[in-house]
């Protein structure tokens, strides 16, 4: 067994979002996503995996196959691994997403940012 804290990856650049992995197995990988006010997640898709996103910290929008939606802090999504997707974080304040993908598209999809 493996136990992490999930606010140990909770870290705001001014300059980027980041990205800080807290588990990779086989196919999946665990993640956060921290945004400050204004960045954005530019559009993507994870082709043949299942992406589940939930708002740990913060609101913004949500972007799905070109249709904005609100996404608040405790909300989940989850996202096909054909849907074109993006975030931007609309708030004013730092939001945080709790990524899970089920089975990765390729090696890059797990190397933090």
């Amino acid at each position: 067994m493996e136990k992490k804290h999930i606010n140990d990856a909770i870290q705001h650049l001014e300059e980027r979002f980041t990205k800080k992995v807290l588990f990779q197995k086989g196919d999946s990988v665990v993640f956060v996503l921290n945004f400050m006010p204004g960045q954005k997640l530019p559009a993507h898709t994870h082709p043949g995996a299942d992406v589940y996103i939930y708002a740990l910290k913060g609101n913004g929008t949500i972007t799905v196959n070109e249709a904005d939606s609100e996404f608040t802090e405790g909300e989940v999504i989850h996202i096909a691994d054909d849907e074109v997707f993006a975030y931007h974080n609309s708030g004013n304040a730092p939001a945080s997403l709790h990524v899970v993908i089920s089975k990765l598209p390729g090696p890059a999809y797990a190397k933090e940012i």
